[in-house]
Order: structure tokens, then sequence, then C-alpha cells
């Protein structure tokens, strides 16, 4: 079996899953086979295996620093919020439901088994294990049948690393708070603290750092910086929402608006988009922040009916309209999509927890499309490929090639089926082109460097902007390798920040 290590926090949003990607770029490029796992995620990013399965984007990420290919056996429990009192429940990649929070904890006792033996199966197979819990492990009401973060320690005989976020004020409570709620032997799993998100000068923190490894018996094995690199993150909390990569925005030609719709689903289709020099990506919530913008974006969404009435209520639908009107560039990606509709039928209580599955729903969409949606019982879930069939104004993306995946519960319907503007490699049509608004289900719509490049360049025509190929060739950084660039960039900042000859002690490897 692998030796393994757990990464918990203090809070949500504390630092654990760039750590933990961290880590499993660290343990590889020290030459060790190593994989991530996380035994419950609650995200609303996620992704298609190539056998068709449902994961968390997190666990994606780190797979992606470990060098291997994701596996829905490193997060075998997905829940995707659908209201603010239920989830859809997903197990080994399926769509098992949609629960309410108190029945999701009737059904822990059996999960717990299925996750130990998906772990065990996993260790087997890899040298290190890096493990993530979720939100804190001090909240105490969660306890009892705890699958995820000491329950999980315990499963798989894990130590512990207990990571704090300085930034947001009081690390030293959160740390010696969360490890004293803990019970006596819960707190012996945890074999030392990491203070992270770092900013100033960390000989200031010597003093901090002497008196919290006495009142907690625990040492502190490294403060991490607060640090700029670009990896995807899957957190709702995300920084991404409220400040632009590292770049000089002066010096963006291409200004992308990204609706932030309250149940926003798999933003990480936009990082692509935001790698690009050239271009500023923005989310925005307010009718008047599309005014400046050459491209209007409509994401996915966990609650495509619900965000749909928020953008009328907000007058963003009025203003999108009015956009699409002057002229301005609108795609919608999945739920986007459907909303760029005439009509969204829910029949079969696919948007609603199981207390309301009888009921159905039907609103109004932008109407920016002459089609209509009508959402399923079953889940689509595939990894496609296929190429543009570039008409009306997107003629300059005409044979473009895309790979993404589907992830969906609606099948959408043209009333002009030669709408369709994407063939797929398995003969099926997808999307839907009229003048200047275009609709996808595909994820992953913006990863092609071939299709950023068009896209560039079809935007910057239409400014009369003269941008060299040269220039575009130069921005459209080819990902793969970017990506590499940037997990290497975290493992060398981490591993300078952190006591890894210590880990690997706590971890029984010398």
């Amino acid at each position: 079996m692998a030796k393994a290590i757990m990464i918990q926090g203090t809070m949500s949003n504390a630092g654990k899953s760039i750590l933990c990607a961290a880590l499993c770029r660290i343990f590889r490029q020290d030459g060790y086979k190593v994989a991530p796992f996380k035994s419950q995620n609650m995200a609303l990013n996620s992704y298609i295996t190539d056998d068709g399965l449902e994961m968390g984007r997190a666990q994606v990420v780190q797979a992606e620093a470990a060098g291997i290919k994701p596996s829905v056996m490193m997060n075998p429990v997905l829940l995707k919020p659908v209201t603010d009192m239920g989830s859809q429940v997903i197990v080994n990649g399926e769509v098992i439901g949609n629960y309410k929070a108190v029945d999701y904890y009737k059904m822990k006792p059996k999960l717990a088994g299925m996750v130990k033996e998906t772990y065990e199966k996993l260790s087997s197979m890899y040298d290190i294990i890096v493990i993530e819990g979720a939100g804190s492990p001090a909240e105490i009401n969660l306890k009892k049948d705890d699958i995820v973060n000491m329950g999980m320690a315990k499963m798989a005989g894990a130590p512990v690393l207990l990571v704090g976020d300085i930034d947001r004020g009081g690390v030293f409570a959160q740390l010696y708070g969360t490890i004293k709620l803990l019970d006596d032997d819960e707190q012996d799993i945890i074999k030392g603290t990491i203070i992270n998100k770092f900013r100033g000068d960390v000989t200031l923190l010597q003093d901090g750092l002497r008196q919290i490894e006495e009142l907690t018996d625990k040492p502190v094995l490294g403060v991490i910086p607060m640090m700029d690199v670009d990896i995807d993150d899957e957190d709702s909390l995300s920084e991404r929402f409220h400040t632009s990569r590292n770049k000089d925005i002066s010096k963006c030609l291409i200004d992308v608006a990204v609706i932030r719709l309250p149940k926003i689903s798999n933003f990480t289709d936009f990082y692509a988009l935001e790698a690009m020099n050239l271009v500023n990506v923005r989310y925005v919530d307010r009718p008047e922040e599309l005014d400046a913008a050459d491209l209007i974006i409509i994401p996915g969404t966990k609650s495509t009916i619900e965000d749909m009435k928020w953008l009328d209520k907000t007058g963003l639908a009025d203003k999108i309209r009015a956009a699409a009107g002057e002229g301005k560039y609108v795609i919608g990606i999945c739920g986007g999509y459907q909303m760029l509709g005439k009509s969204i039928r829910d029949m079969v209580g696919a948007e609603t927890d199981s207390d309301n599955m009888n009921n159905s729903f039907e609103v109004k969409g932008i109407g920016l499309l002459d089609m209509s949606t009508d959402f399923t019982d079953s889940k689509i879930r595939t990894k496609v490929y296929g190429h543009l069939i570039g008409s009306d104004e997107y003629s300059l993306l005409s044979g473009a090639v895309i790979k993404g995946y589907e992830i969906h519960m609606g099948v959408s319907t043209p009333a002009d089926n030669k709408k369709h503007c994407i063939d797929l490699s398995d003969g099926r049509k997808d999307g839907m082109c009229d003048g200047n608004v275009l609709g996808s289900y595909l994820h992953g719509f913006f990863d092609s460097d071939d299709l950023r490049c068009r896209l560039v360049n079809m935007i910057a025509n239409k400014k009369g902007l003269n941008i060299t190929s040269k220039v575009i060739d130069d921005d459209i950084k080819a990902l793969d390798e970017y990506k590499e660039n940037e997990y290497n960039r975290l493992a060398d900042m981490v591993r300078a920040s952190l006591d890894m000859k210590a880990i690997y002690n706590i971890m029984g490897i010398n």
C-alpha cells in the first residue's frame, strides 16, 4: 500500500487544494508515483474522465500536477449543490439523485465502506497518496460518520498536516481552536501545522510560531507566501472573480465579460482565455459592466432555471439582448447555451430536490437563438472533439478543432437543424449559431489554441485593430506547456517554504 499524507484545513479556502497539487508535483519530481484523493468533494466545477464518469476539478488539477490521468477513484463522492438545502449526489462518477442534506447524511455509513474500498484500490497502484480534506475537521456537528476529514485519515492510516490561512487574520486562533476541538486520538493524528498565504517579512512571525508550537505541541512545518501561480482553482471563493490575472490590463486589446451567475459552474472553461495577455477576462453581475465588452459569455450553471430568473431580475437579460442587437458577440456554454434559447422546460424535476420531483417548471429564455431546451432525467456525460461549422459572423472560426466534454441534463432543439454549428466526432451535432450569437454544450470550448487564435483575430478585425499573426501566436501559449511551467513554479515555491525532510519522515519515508 502507498504511503499517505493528508492535508486538512482550518476552514474552506485555506489553500488545501493548491497545496495538495504542489505536493503531488514535488513527490513526482522526487521520483515517486503519486496520486491525489478526496473522498467527498462539494463543488460545481466538474470534469468528465476518459471513461465518461464525473469527478471534481480539484482532483483533476492535482492529477495533472502528478503527471497522471484523472480517475474517478480519486474523488468517489461528488456533491453538486442544487438548492440551499440539497445537492445532486454523484457516486463513483454516476448520478444517484438529488438529496437534501439530512437525507444524504443518512447515506454516509454505507458510503464509508465504498470510500475505504476505493482508497485501498488506488493506494495499491501508487507509491504515495496525497489526501485532501474538506472544510474543517472541527465542525463538531458533522463529526459523526465523517468520511472526509478525520474519519478518512483513520481509514487510510494517514498522518495529517493542518493548514491555516493567515491572509484572513486570526491564523493562530484557527490552528489552536481547530486542534483543541478534536478528540485526543484525532489530535495525535495531526503531525504538524502550515501557515498559508503570508504577506511580508516572515521573521516578524517567529514569536507567534514558537508560541503556537508550545500551545499545540505540534511543529510548524512551514510558512507559505501568497503565491501568484496561474493554476485552475475550483473554489467558489476564487479570487479570480474579483481580480484580474497577473497582466498589464492597459495592454489588453480584447475585453471579455463572463456573467457571474449565482450558480456558476465550470468557470475553469475560461482559464485559457485568462492566460492570454491580449485578453482581459472580467466576471460581472451588473448590466452596466457589459458596456465595454467585445465578447459576452454566459457560462455553465448548476441551476439554469433559477439563474435565468436572476438574469431577468437583474436586467442582465435585457442588456444581453441589447448588446447582441448592437452587434456584440455573445457566446453561451452549456447552461448559458440553454438560456440563449426561447424556453427552458423541466418536466422531470432535474433541478429540484427529491421532495419536489413531481413539480414542473418552464421559463422563457433570452430568446437570441431559435431553439428550446427540455430537461431529461438522465445526464449526458462524454468527452468529445469536433470542428466548428462557421457561419454568419463566426465564419472565421470555420474548421477550428474543438476538444471538450459534455455534462448536462437537457436536450436543446433548434427550430432549424441547419443552424447547428459543431460537427462532433461521434456523428452528433452540437450548438447553434445565428448572426453574432453562438451557443454550445462543450466545456473546454476555448481550450483549443487554434480556436482562440481565430477568435482573437475575429474580434480584432471587427474592432478595426491591426494585430499581426505573430503577436497573436506569441500570445497563444501552448496551454499544456504553460500549465507545466506553472505547476513547476508552484512546486518550487512550496518546496522552498516547507520542511520537506520532516514531511517525508512523517510519512515514514527516509
